[in-house]
């Protein structure tokens, strides 16, 4: 694994749990952290931050969901990398994401090794 030393990465997430194991997970990784609770502030912050490089996407939100979310940011920057995360777990999933705009998809709970290799996949490829 490579390491995420100033990688910029936003979390959109509005489960306090999820959210604060990913934050910790990440930036002791050496990545920069930015969190979004709802879709509209992310996408506010995707306008704002031209730094972002990649978002890890929860689906389900309190405002507009994942997905919406995802086409929103896709319209701003089309070649960022949104990895949408679910706990879901329906067989469809990851199609799912995928038609919807996300570039790829990981099941919750997370797999910390499979988070890693897929965010390097996309800063380092």
């Amino acid at each position: 694994m490579k390491t995420l030393e100033n990688v910029n990465i936003l979390v959109v997430e509005d489960d306090e749990d999820n959210l604060e194991f990913l934050r910790r997970l990440l930036i002791k990784h050496g990545a920069n952290v930015v969190v979004a609770r709802t879709g509209e502030e992310a996408v506010n912050i995707v306008k704002a931050n031209k730094q972002i490089q990649i978002v890890l996407m929860d689906i389900r939100l309190p405002d507009i969901n994942g997905f919406e979310t995802t086409r929103k940011i896709k319209k701003l920057k089309p070649n960022l990398p949104v990895i949408a995360q679910t706990a879901y777990a329906m067989y469809n999933d990851r199609e799912l994401c995928l038609a919807n705009g996300c570039d790829d998809y990981i099941s919750k709970p997370l797999d910390k090794d499979i988070l890693f290799e897929k965010i390097n996949h996309y800063i380092y490829n």
